[in-house]
């Protein structure tokens, strides 16, 4: 499967991205698969892609990373899940919270956790969703106030990945003064042994190596250096963290998707149950081109939000990092589909691997925020259609 033109990267990105298609390529769906059969960690992995410097690669040169973007991050991700083997808690360490701390952090804060985060030793899960929020981030309960110097948190967070193995967790609180209804984040470092701060495994029909978490914070007593950033920049920073979250979703479901085409393709070209190979029979090979179309269409929308963003246009990045995300999780779904269908009973076999793709492809869809979401956000953010809510 062809990667990106040279009319659209630039050589080190594409010199970015064989190097990592060689690195998944030495690991493969087949690891993946197994350490989450086993209720492991990628860590062997995580180890060697931190060792390549690829972990860190959007984070400051000065903190130890490579000095670049989103851009060179979600070639990254692209490329792992490409080869089968994407590591999920990119999204959130250096993507999310790796970002907000660069910007927004203090330089204590900086010094604390970006060397870590860029080199793997550290790793950093992000908690905005609520039980009774979801996509409502206005609706937000976890409190923060004061006390003394101190600030006391309390809430609930639901479906926050990988706590069990981060270091501190990222929270999404909101001011115990905003009565106004408006949402006025304020994003805290909670340390993972933090008192009053448990976490509880929600059993997942997906079979992934990252767990999913319920959170609950009872009180948790933080110092004031807790706090990133300032308490009254609002959903700047908020966004700061989210619209990457969305370019790197974008990442994840385009290699998943590339990934599943390509044993399709592979399939397609060497299954003879007539005189030719089924890729002969347009009825197998036309799906199989459209969803190739689909995937780089959604990896162009991609290429632009992070360039939009790594340029400082969080505006701009905003509206194409929702239109890419809807795009990847779109186009995901159904080359996954596809290859399935192109495989006929094989495509449900632990051997060839896809059959848990079918619940895998459709978290891209879900997450981190919904399909009717993006589309209510582009009717009347880009459209100008009146609020239905």
């Amino acid at each position: 499967m062809s990667s990106a033109t040279n009319t659209v990267e630039t050589e080190e990105h594409q010199a970015l991205r064989a190097a990592v298609a060689a690195l998944g390529q030495r690991y493969g769906r087949p690891y993946l698969a197994r350490v989450a059969r086993e209720g492991g960690h990628p860590d062997e992995l995580w180890a060697d892609a931190a060792k390549l410097g690829y972990l860190g690669v959007n984070l400051p040169e000065e903190y130890g990373g490579g000095g670049g973007g989103i851009a060179e991050l979600s070639i990254v991700l692209e490329e792992l899940g490409a080869a089968g083997c994407p590591l999920l808690m990119m999204v959130v360490s250096p993507a999310i919270c790796g970002t907000v701390i660069s910007r927004f952090g203090t330089d204590a804060q900086k010094r604390a956790w970006l060397p870590g985060l860029a080199d793997g030793s550290r790793t950093m899960a992000f908690g905005i969703t609520e039980p009774d929020a979801g996509s409502n981030s206005h609706r937000i309960t976890t409190t923060a106030r004061r006390d003394g110097d101190d600030w006391i948190l309390t809430g609930r967070k639901v479906f926050i990945s990988g706590v069990d193995i981060a270091d501190a967790t990222l929270i999404v609180g909101r001011t115990e003064d905003a009565r106004s209804g408006r949402l006025k984040p304020c994003l805290f470092i909670v340390p993972r042994d933090a008192p009053g701060f448990s976490r509880s495994v929600i059993d997942m029909e997906l079979q992934a190596a990252e767990k999913q978490f319920e959170l609950v914070l009872d009180e948790v007593r933080l110092p004031g250096d807790a706090l990133v950033g300032d308490e009254d920049a609002g959903l700047l920073q908020l966004f700061a963290g989210l619209n990457p979250e969305r370019i790197m979703t974008a990442a994840f479901a385009i290699g998943m998707g590339r990934h599943a085409l390509a044993k399709a393709v592979d399939y397609a070209k060497t299954r003879q149950v007539w005189k030719e190979p089924i890729g002969a029979h347009q009825a197998v090979a036309h799906p199989l081109a459209v969803a190739h179309i689909e995937l780089e269409l959604a990896r162009l929308m991609m290429q632009k939000a992070a360039r939009l963003y790594d340029a400082g246009d969080d505006m701009g990045a905003g509206e194409a990092a929702n239109m890419a995300k809807y795009a990847a999780g779109e186009a995901c779904v159904r080359a996954v589909d596809q290859a399935v269908h192109t495989l006929g009973g094989n495509g449900l076999t632990r051997e060839y691997g896809l059959a848990s793709l079918i619940t895998a492809s459709r978290v891209a869809r879900i997450a981190p925020v919904s399909r009717e979401m993006i589309l209510n956000f582009v009717s009347h953010q880009t459209l100008g259609l009146p609020k239905s809510y």
